[in-house]
């Protein structure tokens, strides 16, 4: 009892002792019971409504025992194994997502429609309509929907401004995890520009420590203006269970871009530069004379690019786009992939030790070369797997390096040689029994004259490798 009172009056001591704030600090300490009670319901009776639950239905083919697909019992029978009877299955999943307009528009993530040959948008006051995809883009992981109101009045979020803010903000996570309804949870911007995730082709996600759990795809992040920050995206998770505090959400400055050129065309086009390069490190900081290791130093421009147009050539740092810092060369995709079409990129970039703005102006991604998309057949190496020149616009498609160019692996047909000798999408075919591969043309041509033996030497993930084989 006695160290209850000695406790009590250090509390009161401690809060008597407090330094008063500065004149004009807006933090003070509540008081009176009013401020006590401060609470998040205004903003989320404002948003919650907009944010919806959705259902997807795809069928697929499975065997009509499992029995007949069990690894157990194909290693002892082998193909001896009759295949058994197909049949249509269902599969359903569960997401989240967002209305942004009242015309029916609906952001969410691409991974949560992915394949679905049916999507059920089902609204907080448990109104139900079915839903078509307007457009979709596996690199940003966003899709766009779209439902028919039929004149009923649909609850709308806007967009807020994502570079607005700050590690610290108190953010809002609405959704639905795990189907048990919508549900709604707080905490901060714990990080911001967090691009080692590895979620999608254009990583600058925002991280918060506000409960995402599985079911939370697609949702909302929201900010204390009641305004769409961000679409929750994935959680870090040890185990693959629920959150434990590290959540990440798609900025709503990509989410806009990807809006605007729906609106503007149908299709996701992210705008081009004509550039790459890598992150700088501090030793290259210090041959450079950079004061701090952060941007990106160029290795590749692009003849006739955006960026040789604009006087960037290799060895150029670049440090910022637009003011926004550029930390590596996963920022400096993101910064580009969030212009609007026709805009221009005012960079900031330092060349032999001075700083300068250089001024860009991204466009489409150009069919240039044409891809020349072949499927090679045959007795050699290669045969059913698909080959294509790695132009931009191919390149933006399946997530490349557009200024690495040459010959690329589309696809590697089920069953084939290409497959048994483990060739893979995305490889890059330099040679062919030492003749050099620049184009389709030079593959076929090398096939063509091709021998008993191969060697096929090709790049795959940054790394040259020559395959040997016997005929």
């Amino acid at each position: 009892m006695l160290r209850l009172r000695i406790l009590a009056a250090l509390a009161i001591l401690a809060l008597t002792a407090v330094t008063p704030l500065p004149a004009g600090a807006e933090s003070a300490v509540p008081g009176s019971r009013e401020q006590i009670k401060l609470s998040f319901a205004p903003i989320v009776r404002q948003t919650a409504p907009a944010v919806v639950n959705i259902y997807t239905r795809r069928v697929v083919k499975a065997a009509a025992s499992p029995l007949l697909a069990d690894p157990f019992f194909r290693q002892f029978f082998g193909d001896m194994m009759p295949p058994g009877i197909m049949q249509d299955r269902v599969q359903r999943s569960l997401g989240s997502g967002v209305i942004v307009s009242a015309d029916g528009t609906v952001v969410t993530n691409h991974h949560v429609i992915r394949d679905a040959d049916a999507i059920t948008v089902v609204l907080a006051d448990h109104r139900e309509y079915g839903a078509r995809v307007v457009g979709s883009d596996d690199r940003a992981d966003l899709a766009v929907l779209k439902i028919d109101p039929k004149g009923e009045a649909l609850p709308t979020l806007p967009l807020g401004d994502s570079d607005a803010l700050e590690v610290g903000d108190l953010v809002i996570a609405i959704g639905d995890p795990f189907g048990v309804g919508q549900t709604v949870t707080s905490g901060i911007v714990s990080a911001l520009a967090r691009t080692n995730v590895g979620l999608s082709d254009y990583r600058s996600f925002i991280q918060t420590d506000a409960a995402i759990n599985p079911g939370n795809s697609g949702g909302a992040l929201v900010d204390m203006d009641g305004r769409l920050v961000g679409i929750n995206t994935a959680i870090y998770s040890r185990n693959g269970g629920g959150s434990i505090g590290i959540g990440f959400a798609i900025p709503s400055s990509l989410v806009k871009a990807v809006l605007s050129d729906l609106a503007h065309g149908g299709k996701v086009v992210h705008p081009w530069m004509g550039a790459s390069g890598q992150p700088v490190t501090p030793d290259i900081a210090q041959q450079l004379k950079l004061p701090r290791p952060v941007g990106v130093l160029l290795s590749q421009v692009s003849k006739d690019g955006p960026a040789a147009k604009a006087g960037l050539t290799a060895g150029d740092v670049i440090v910022a786009v637009n003011g926004r810092e550029v930390e590596d060369p996963e920022s400096l995709r993101f910064r580009i992939a969030t212009l609007p079409m026709g805009g221009d990129a005012h960079l900031t970039v330092i060349r032999d030790g001075a700083e300068r703005t250089i001024d860009v102006h991204p466009v489409p991604p150009p069919e240039i070369p044409p891809r020349d998309t072949t499927d090679i057949k045959g007795d050699n190496p290669l045969s059913g797997a698909t080959l294509a020149n790695l132009n931009p616009a191919l390149a933006d498609e399946v997530g490349m390096n557009a200024e690495t160019g040459g010959v690329v692996v589309l696809r590697v047909g089920r069953a084939s040689i290409a497959q048994r000798l483990q060739f893979r999408p995305g490889d890059i075919i330099l040679r062919i029994n030492d003749r050099p591969v620049a184009s389709v043309a030079d593959a076929k041509l090398a096939i063509d004259r091709g021998a008993g033996s191969w060697r096929v030497m090709l790049s795959r993930q940054g790394q040259t490798m020559t395959l040997m084989i016997n005929g």
